[in-house]
């Protein structure tokens, strides 16, 4: 069944903007110190190293600064959004909220480390691909710069339930169980959590309408046969759908959905549920 909402600790959250000025180092040399290009960038939270300590980030935490100074992301379970100042290569967090969805253990205690380091003044360093925020005590945030998903040939894995404006945790024990694909062909298949199953799925505009979904017949435990029964309720007939970067949105027209993510290029796919 649904993990029961609880309050998660207010999070101090990174706000991130860019400032493209250029100006000499005064050294004579002719060098220019450019502060880092930060905006309009999705950036995956790797990880959080507070006191020597290393926390890894869960999948799909990340952050997107938009330019007009506001920030808005994932720690892989809650969203959260905080407005930025900057000044230079220093970066201010203030006002962040979050939601306050329930989350596995390992999940909390990153978010516990993050809003810890996420507070007061952060320096933001760019090297590549990679962002590191700096404490004025020496924690460190690791992040990497990370390209869209397109919605046909991934592998969207699902990661929330959503009904209205709410959204919820999987059932327990369901977690990277249940997983959908887009065929260029007009299909999807992908497991619901206990069962395979194969469909058609028309794709216009910002829609997509599910049709002849059939699968496999198997019967599983409660949880998984309960994440399966909201899962076909949304691939059913037409949904509305939205890609956030690496976040797949599908809303039925009662309102009832699911949030699914990709797996960052590069990283270990996840074995097939059963």
């Amino acid at each position: 069944m649904r993990n029961r909402r609880k309050a998660v600790g207010a999070l101090a959250l990174l706000a991130l903007a860019a400032c493209g000025n250029e100006t000499n180092d005064g050294g004579g040399s002719g060098s220019v110190r450019t502060a880092p290009r930060l905006t309009g960038v999705h950036w995956n939270i790797d990880s959080v190293t507070a006191g020597g300590h290393t926390t890894v980030a869960p999948d799909g935490a990340h952050v997107v600064i938009g330019p007009e100074g506001r920030a808005t992301g994932s720690f892989g379970c809650n969203r959260f959004s905080a407005e930025t100042g900057t000044d230079g290569e220093t970066i201010t967090v203030r006002r962040a909220t979050t939601t306050q969805m329930g989350c596995e253990k390992d999940v909390q205690r990153f978010e516990t480390a993050l809003s810890r380091a996420f507070s007061g003044e952060l320096t933001a360093a760019v090297t590549g691909r990679n962002l590191t925020l700096t404490t004025r005590t020496g924690d460190t945030i690791a992040l990497t710069s990370e390209p869209p998903a397109p919605l046909t040939g991934t592998t969207w894995t699902v990661t929330s339930l959503v009904s209205g404006s709410t959204a919820s945790s999987l059932p327990t024990g369901t977690e990277k169980k249940a997983r959908l694909t887009f065929g260029k062909d007009g299909s999807v298949r992908g497991t619901l959590g206990c069962n395979h199953f194969r469909g058609a799925a028309t794709v216009t505009g910002s829609t997509i309408t599910f049709d002849r979904i059939d699968g496999t017949r198997m019967m599983c435990p409660d949880p998984r046969m309960k994440l399966e029964r909201a899962l076909l309720a949304v691939l059913d007939g037409r949904t509305a759908y939205r890609i956030d970067h690496r976040a797949l949105s599908l809303t039925a027209a009662n309102g009832e959905g699911l949030v699914a993510t990709a797996r960052a290029p590069g990283a270990t796919a996840q074995a097939p549920g059963r």
